[in-house]
């Protein structure tokens, strides 16, 4: 007992070992003991001529900076931006996408599981890292209960620059899908300005003259714009009251 704890001791204290040797390091020491990109080093597994797998973990985290950065700005990066990195192939790359991806489904199962949706800045915060480095217009409507819990969501429409395109119709169809008592509605300004345009205003009333004829009634419209939001419900456009 008292060698082997010697020994990882001194594992801890090798620089060579701590940049090249992650899945030893993993093995002795345990995951919380790795860096992000040591992490990811083990799912990359094997080096190219240029780099190895830290290097490459460490290359894969530095581009996702412009998602908001770590982990979750990886989950961000397209295939083809992963597969950019030396000695990223196919193979790896969807790994890592898939790895990514189970990240962020487990993060939104835990939140999902406990988050009551009371007021605007809770929902804009929720949402805020997932929109606000959305180069395009992205739509999503979140499904809540009775109890204004978030059960689920759904990216509706993904559009230009300036512009996503959806109907109320689509949106109530998930709703109704997904049973849901209320719903709230989210969408970007890729431009960084959340101020609602015309469109968005009529947007909303529509949902919202919708949603009472259904009995699912629209909580409100957030738009996301660079780690800021408007909302219609607390400049009393549209909307109905959280209780």
């Amino acid at each position: 007992m008292d060698r082997n704890t010697n020994s990882y001791t001194r594992l801890k204290e090798d620089s060579t070992f701590r940049a090249t040797l992650p899945y030893e390091r993993f093995m002795a020491l345990g995951p919380k003991a790795l860096t992000d990109a040591e992490l990811l080093a083990i799912i990359i597994r094997t080096g190219s001529g240029e780099l190895t797998p830290v290097e490459m973990g460490t290359r894969l985290l530095n581009m996702s900076k412009k998602y908001g950065g770590g982990l979750s700005g990886l989950h961000k990066l397209t295939l083809e931006e992963i597969m950019s990195v030396p000695g990223i192939g196919e193979v790896k790359g969807v790994k890592l996408k898939c790895i990514a991806e189970l990240s962020n489904r487990i993060a939104k199962s835990k939140i999902g599981e406990r988050i009551i949706f009371k007021t605007p800045e809770i929902i804009a915060d929720y949402y805020m890292e997932r929109l606000c480095h959305c180069d395009k217009e992205h739509v999503i409507v979140g499904f809540l209960n009775h109890q204004m819990m978030l059960m689920g969501d759904e990216e509706i429409s993904v559009g230009t620059v300036s512009q996503a395109l959806l109907s109320p119709r689509e949106i109530f169809i998930s709703a109704i899908k997904n049973r849901a008592v209320y719903i709230v509605l989210l969408h970007n300004h890729p431009g960084g300005d959340p101020s609602p345009s015309v469109a968005d205003a009529t947007l909303t009333d529509q949902i919202k003259q919708s949603g009472k004829l259904l009995g699912i009634e629209l909580c409100d419209h957030i738009i996301i714009g660079d780690h800021c939001y408007y909302s219609f419900l607390e400049h009393k456009v549209g909307g109905t009251d959280f209780g």
